[in-house]
C-alpha cells in the first residue's frame, strides 16, 4: 500500500513538473492569454440619443466585422449612448457600422465626427497590484495560525510546506492557464483564491490528521 502511494506521489510530482515547464515555455515564447478588455485595443462610442437594443447593436458589430472579438457597453446615464470595443476598428468598419445604426434607428451619427480611440493594454502586475497587500497579510496571519496550532509537527517544517505547496499550486495553475490559452481578465483573481483556499484547505486537513496520530502515540506512549 505504501509503495502505491508512493508511486502516485511521484507520478503526480512529474506530471506536475511537466505542466510547469510547458507552462513557462509557452509565457516565454506566446505570452499569456490575456482577455480583449486587457489588451492594446480600439473604440468608438456612438451617442443614438435613444433606447437602443444590446442585441441590435451587437448583430451590427458582429456583421462588420465578423469573427473578430468586440465589448459592447451601453454608456452615459440614461444609456443612451453605446461604446464600442474591439482588437482593431478600421475606418471603413466605423463608417459602415455608424451606417447601419443610422439606418436601423432613424439618426444622423455622422462618422467624421466619430474618432477612433486607441486604449492601451493593461500590464498584469497592474491587474494583481491591489490584491498584493491584503493577499499577503492573509498569508501572513494565516502562517502564524498553522505554526501555533501544528507546533507538535514542527512550526518551521509547517510554515515551509504551507508555504511552498501554494506557491506551487499558483505556478501550477498558471501554467495550465497558459498551456489551455485561458484568458486573463475578471475571472482569474476568482479562480486564483479559489485554488489558494482549497490548497489551504488540503494541507489543513492532512496536518490535523498527522497531529491526530502524533497525540495519540503520545496518550499511549504516556501509559
Amino acid at each position: 500500500m505504501e509503495k502505491i502511494k508512493k508511486n502516485k506521489k511521484t507520478i503526480i510530482i512529474a506530471l506536475l513538473i511537466l505542466i510547469v515547464i510547458a507552462g513557462v515555455i509557452v509565457t516565454l515564447t506566446v505570452g499569456l492569454n490575456f482577455d480583449l478588455r486587457y489588451q492594446d485595443t480600439k473604440k468608438i462610442e456612438l451617442y443614438i440619443g435613444k433606447t437602443f437594443e444590446y442585441n441590435d447593436i451587437k448583430n451590427i458589430v458582429n456583421e462588420v466585422m465578423p469573427g473578430q472579438d468586440n465589448i459592447i457597453q451601453k454608456v452615459e446615464v440614461f444609456e443612451d449612448s453605446v461604446s464600442i470595443i474591439a482588437k482593431d476598428i478600421t475606418d471603413e468598419q466605423k463608417t459602415n457600422i455608424i451606417n447601419k445604426v443610422n439606418e436601423k434607428y432613424g439618426t444622423e451619427i455622422s462618422a467624421d465626427s466619430t474618432e477612433i480611440t486607441k486604449i492601451p493594454n493593461t500590464r498584469g502586475r497592474d491587474i494583481v497590484k491591489p490584491y498584493i497587500m491584503p493577499f499577503t497579510i492573509a498569508t501572513l496571519i494565516i502562517l502564524a495560525y498553522m505554526a501555533v496550532r501544528y507546533h507538535k509537527l514542527g512550526s518551521i517544517k509547517t510554515i515551509i510546506i504551507t508555504t511552498l505547496t501554494c506557491v506551487i499550486a499558483q505556478i501550477g495553475l498558471l501554467s495550465i492557464m497558459a498551456i489551455t490559452r485561458i484568458p486573463i481578465g475578471r475571472f482569474t483573481i476568482p479562480i486564483v483564491l479559489l485554488v489558494y483556499l482549497l490548497t489551504l484547505v488540503g494541507l489543513t486537513t492532512n496536518f490535523e490528521n498527522k497531529l491526530k496520530l502524533k497525540i495519540e502515540k503520545e496518550n499511549k506512549n504516556k501509559k
